[in-house]
């Protein structure tokens, strides 16, 4: 179920997306007049699930069809709407313009009133740039409504009284389990995502910690970026919080069940080693797959010892006592005006927040972190959240906005880039150079994409 749910979000919050922004094309293309010949919904290689379009007063169907029918052709001022199979993407065809649907040699040498090419720079600047401004604004509705329905609830960074575990990287750059976060720089982090954003975005020189009741000011080197998003594959998150682990349920039929753990009990050694945090629990067990550890723990006053066998993939089959359930939460709540500044903020600040983390992608350790849609399939979560769904649907909306408007051929970035040296040269690109470009850009993204996959398959896996 788990699984299933993550894919039904994906699917869910993708299909939204790619609505919204086809939406965008579509709408800008009938304000300046341009036809559209197929709205579509996911591809349809060799079949459409439907088809549908409106003549004669009324509507027309399709089901399950390689093509669309004949008589359907003699009515090309109407859009055919459809649903594809294959649910990757989707498409809005607008009449006489190259892009993957439609390429240079199909166009007629006569060029209509009602095509893309025949209108002015500046209406064709607006049609494809709609596709990323819907996306945007679709983004900022969505937080305005977040903050408006749930509000935020976060952790707050003074409650964190067993401090922060950190990973190797951070360990080596001079941070120890156990540190609480004062200030990094001159700034006092609200949140452990305020901290991990500044760290990995900012230039930061340094960060001041309460270690053991006194305060230790740590020099930040520039390279510590890189190093831990490099890193970041391996150990997930290179800074959670430090907590103890205690087991908060036990799956049937568990090697924790089968050892003889309860709801309650409190680890606290394996072997002959005492062990605090959850998380140098995780990292033990992730050593020791399908082998028999001890494991001490205290039920009550009362400490025991027993032996527990780890399956495959090092767990024992328990839930675990979470970070808010020690610490404590923080609920801001908003009306509906103050909900409205608060959204665009939100949304204009992960916006400059993808664009820092942007150039990390040009590095040798940020390019192996790229991720297809299974990297973004995971991070959905396993039983179904309406919060964290709108949350990470407006995520990927303010994502999806700015990587189509990165000027590569076959993206609205490409279409815009050649508008604009168009309008400034008064020069137009020929329909054959835009369709060799686009065949250069496609191919690209195909390159691009196998490769992110590749680095997925690697990870889930293999590794």
């Amino acid at each position: 179920m788990g699984i299933a749910t993550k894919v039904l979000g994906l699917i869910a919050s993708l299909s939204f997306l790619i609505l919204t922004h086809e939406l965008g094309h579509f709408t800008f293309a009938k304000i300046f007049k341009t036809r559209v010949d197929q709205f579509y919904m996911f591809f349809n290689p060799g079949f459409a699930i439907l088809r549908m379009k409106k003549f004669d007063g009324k509507l027309h169907f399709s089901f399950f069809s390689g093509k669309a029918p004949k008589e359907w052709a003699e009515h090309p001022e109407h859009t055919e709407w459809g649903l594809g199979w294959l649910p990757l993407g989707g498409y809005c065809a607008i009449n006489g313009m190259v892009d993957e649907t439609t390429k240079a040699t199909d166009l007629d040498e006569e060029i209509h009133p009602w095509e893309f090419r025949a209108k002015p720079a500046w209406q064709r600047f607006f049609i494809i740039i709609g596709g990323v401004l819907v996306n945007f604004i679709s983004a900022i509705i969505i937080y305005i409504a977040i903050c408006f329905t749930w509000g935020r609830e976060y952790i707050p960074m003074e409650n964190v009284r067993y401090g922060m575990e950190f990973s190797k990287e951070m360990q080596d750059a001079g941070f120890q389990n156990g540190d609480k976060i004062l200030l990094v720089d001159t700034v006092k982090p609200q949140t452990i995502n305020d901290f991990m954003n500044n760290l990995l975005l900012e230039d930061v020189k340094t960060v001041t910690v309460d270690r053991g009741g006194e305060k230790v000011v740590l020099n930040i080197s520039k390279n510590l970026p890189r190093k831990l998003v490099g890193a970041s594959s391996k150990d997930n998150t290179f800074c959670n919080y430090r907590i103890p682990f205690v087991i908060d349920s036990v799956l049937a039929d568990s090697p924790a069940q089968k050892a003889g753990l309860q709801r309650g009990d409190s680890l606290v050694g394996v072997g002959d080693s005492a062990v605090f945090g959850f998380f140098d629990y995780k990292r033990i067990f992730t050593q020791n797959k399908n082998k028999e550890l001890a494991i001490s723990f205290y039920r009550g006053d009362s400490l025991y010892t027993t032996k527990v066998a780890l399956d495959s993939l090092g767990n024992i089959g328990v839930g675990y006592k979470q970070p808010y359930q020690y610490f404590g939460t923080v609920q801001e709540d908003y009306g509906f005006f103050q909900s409205i500044p608060k959204g665009v903020k939100m949304g204009v600040q992960t916006l400059g927040d993808y664009i820092k983390q942007f150039k990390i992608v040009f590095t040798k350790e940020g390019a192996t972190q790229l991720g297809s849609f299974l990297t973004i399939g995971s991070i959905f979560p396993d039983v179904w959240d309406w919060a964290r769904f709108w949350n990470m649907t407006a995520l990927l909306g303010i994502i999806l906005a700015f990587m189509n408007i990165i000027p590569i051929p076959g993206l609205d970035g490409g279409y815009i880039l050649f508008i604009l040296v168009e309008m400034v040269t008064g020069r137009k690109p020929s329909d054959k150079f835009l369709g060799i470009a686009n065949t250069i850009g496609f191919a690209f993204l195909i390159l691009l994409m196998a490769y992110a996959l590749g680095l997925d398959f690697w990870r889930f896996f293999i590794k």
